[in-house]
């Protein structure tokens, strides 16, 4: 069964949408597609997103986005008329509905032409009262002249799901799986994003471009992170680059001859002074004219200057910055690790779930471990597995050849298109699991240091509590802001889980709870105010409850094994 739901999570993670006619309805939501010009469906297409390389991919994407437009539609709007309207304009590829502050529908066109002429054909809204900043962009608001007739008949369209499962959601899903490697399949499926939730950032990011293009028309917005790492969850954050090296005649060589034609440009003092007058700038103009965008805030002191806002139509809270070639290349290195085997992404999203709910992990700022760190850590283990699951960075760099990329004096060589051979390595993901809890349990923090470069603990430089070696700026700490009191919170969680993962009565299906679902039970620390001291245990009320699950699932065994139903009475030690 586990390798069933494998199949479900591969054909999940990287889907293409199999959208059905105008005028159906799909389970999830509602989500259609233009048929062919014989009349049928179009075919299925094969998966090959884990074949491409993550600059192959994320250029697919960059071109499918700017053939998207983004609908603010009204309650009773029906799927038929609004896919009819729209297909007047030209043929349409895909689109879906969703609801955030609203319903809204992505639609992706097939060629420019047709969001051309819709914008043609569209017009500045006039207002009483107020006035429209007249920006025009592919963010449109679709109007029902017939409001009245059609509200009482029609019925609104279903929306696809955008919002991150509850806690309680995912344990009853998790809890009908037959193995532990099964229950972390179905975490990794349940919370990855989804390929609409990706079409979305993308559009996102392609309407910000809008904006820049104003000031810098061959510029580009590209999504980084969680976005387009494999790791990105559902209500990530939507971090995006404004990468201006694409800007023809930059670095270009004089010609010869006795002239030469350059720019007259402006001149600062540094390129950090460019970047925070830049995002300034243009953080100032997506506040005042991009539509949908509120809540603006320019952080430009920052070691990385930033701007933040809220895009209210997707539900995004986006952070754009300038000049961030060094996190651009640590996405593509996580993109790379993700495609190498498919228990990376299934053990990174099952501790990230685990630390979540233990509260090792936070989406406030502050002392906590992030969930960066934390996939550092589960790479570093799966590079120490004897043999190895995933290879060190400094593997991938021996493999890059020519492909030399040295940014900011920083080595980030490594090799993009690596293709590494199936893993000798034949852990289940339930051992990986045991081994992660069981090794930072007893790992040497105090005075080791986690490298993924070298695949190998080293002597700390540095006396923080916790110290992960930034895999390129490497006299970095990317764990620095972690205090003891964190790391000491991290440590005993892992010892506890991996003691729960020992018990035999909780790694079968019919205990209540079992398996990785057993280590979703909040800490009873996590809930007392900070300053109350933590009374000194042999155990956790975490284990203690376990403990008492087991011994009365134990007792119900036993009575229903007993002949004549005669019962015996088990003392439940305290």
């Amino acid at each position: 069964m586990a390798a069933s739901v494998w199949r479900r999570v591969q054909a999940a993670a990287g889907r293409q949408l199999r959208l059905p006619r105008p005028h159906s309805r799909s389970a999830g939501g509602s989500v259609g597609a233009a048929p062919v010009a014989d009349g049928s469906e179009e075919p299925d297409i094969p998966n090959k997103a884990t074949a491409k390389t993550f600059s192959a991919l994320q250029a697919e994407r960059h071109e499918q986005a700017e053939r998207t437009i983004l609908i603010s539609c009204p309650p009773n709007v029906t799927e038929k008329k609004f896919y009819n309207y729209l297909a007047s304009y030209g043929p349409i590829n895909k689109y879906f509905f969703y609801e955030t502050f609203g319903i809204y529908a992505l639609v992706e066109f097939s060629g420019k032409e047709s969001i051309e002429a819709v914008q043609r054909a569209s017009t500045i809204p006039g207002l009483q009262h107020e006035c429209a900043v007249p920006f025009k962009s592919r963010f449109f608001n679709l109007r029902n002249n017939h409001l009245g007739s059609q509200a009482a008949i029609h019925p609104s369209v279903l929306r696809l799901k955008q919002s991150v499962i509850s806690l309680n959601e995912l344990l009853q899903n998790i809890s009908g799986a037959a193995s532990i490697d099964e229950q972390l399949y179905m975490v990794l499926e349940e919370m990855q994003l989804t390929e609409e939730n990706t079409r979305l950032r993308f559009l996102v990011c392609s309407l910000i471009k809008e904006i820049a293009a104003a000031y810098f028309p061959e510029c580009s917005i590209r999504p980084f992170g969680s976005t387009v790492n494999n790791f990105g969850k559902m209500g990530c954050d939507l971090d995006m680059f404004l990468d201006l090296d694409g800007i023809s005649g930059r670095n270009k060589t004089k010609p010869g001859g006795a002239f030469s034609v350059e720019y007259q440009t402006k001149r600062v003092a540094s390129e950090r002074v460019a970047t925070q007058s830049i995002l300034s700038v243009i953080g100032e103009c997506i506040d005042q004219f991009a539509p949908g965008c509120t809540g603006m805030q320019k952080i430009l002191n920052a070691r990385c200057p930033l701007v933040r806002f809220s895009h209210q139509p997707s539900g995004f809270q986006c952070d754009l910055t300038a000049n961030n070639r060094i996190a651009m290349r640590s996405t593509e290195l996580l993109y790379i690790y993700s495609t190498l085997d498919p228990r990376v992404r299934a053990l990174v999203f099952g501790i990230r779930c685990w630390a979540r709910v233990q509260g090792i992990t936070s989406s406030v700022p502050g002392a906590w471990i992030t969930n960066f760190s934390l996939t550092m850590m589960v790479l570093f283990l799966l590079q120490r597995r004897n043999p190895p699951i995933i290879p060190t960075l400094d593997q991938l760099k021996a493999q890059a050849e020519k492909d030399v990329h040295i940014i900011e004096s920083h080595d980030c060589t490594f090799a993009s298109d690596y293709k590494m051979k199936s893993s000798q390595n034949t852990e289940t993901l339930e051992d990986l699991l045991q081994e992660f809890f069981e090794f930072y349990g007893s790992f040497a923090f105090n005075k080791m240091s986690i490298n993924i470069r070298k695949g190998k603990e080293q002597n700390k430089p540095e006396p923080s509590p916790l110290h992960i070696q930034n895999p390129f700026e490497q006299a970095l700490n990317v764990s620095k802001n972690v205090n003891q009191t964190q790391l000491d919170r991290f440590v005993r969680a892992a010892r506890e889980s991996a003691w729960i993962l020992q018990q035999e009565g909780l790694k079968h299906p019919k205990a209540n709870p079992w398996g990785f679902s057993a280590l979703l039970l909040p800490n009873s620390q996590t809930s007392m105010g900070k300053s109350k001291k933590r009374r000194r245990q042999p155990a956790s009320e975490r284990i203690k409850n376990l403990l008492d699950s087991l011994k009365a699932n134990k007792q119900s065994t036993d009575n229903l094994s007993r002949p004549n139903g005669h019962q015996k009475s088990i003392p439940i030690v305290r």
